[in-house]
């Protein structure tokens, strides 16, 4: 069944881990947990492709994780913080994933974040329907504190005040 497309799916570069994406990469996403254990890895190693058999994955979904492709990982309902249990599985650093999933050399990625990450431009809404300003001004409207309101002087004694 194909994904329902959702408003904020015109984000460049941008998949939402949204509860269909979940449905949709529990295989994946259960794969990878399974990594969590030594004899698991070690099985996966040993031969990848039939290790991917235990669980209910696509066609699509078991590619993308033998040649690592994360972002098509992503794109079918893989998780991050689950998928990168597959970088660890072969040695990798979530910094070396992030720096392939942009198309970067880790020092250049290590760069660009040190300078303040990956600039706005050309990275919001392609339709601007979902503009940036619109869910900041919202979302700042909803943080900014009240004004605070002067205190109102009590009318009564306070209790040791009262014995006196």
């Amino acid at each position: 069944m194909a994904r329902k497309e959702q408003p904020y799916d015109d984000i460049p570069g941008t998949f939402v881990f949204d509860a269909e994406r979940s449905r949709q990469g529990f295989g994946i996403n259960m794969f990878c947990m399974s990594l969590m254990k030594e004899e698991n890895r070690r099985a996966f190693k040993a031969n990848e492709a039939e290790y991917l058999k235990k669980f209910k994955l696509t066609p699509e979904q078991t590619e993308a994780i033998l040649k690592r492709d994360y972002n098509r990982m992503l794109e079918l309902g893989g998780n991050i913080y689950f998928t990168a249990k597959l970088g660890a599985t072969d040695g990798h650093s979530f910094q070396h994933l992030a720096a392939v999933m942009t198309g970067n050399s880790q020092e250049g990625y290590a760069k660009m974040m040190l300078a303040g990450g990956r600039s706005v431009e050309g990275n919001r809404s392609r339709s601007g329907k979902n503009a940036p300003s619109r869910f900041l001004a919202g979302a700042a409207a909803a943080t900014k504190p009240a004004a605070a309101k002067p205190k109102a002087k009590s009318k009564s004694k306070s209790k040791s005040a009262k014995r006196k």
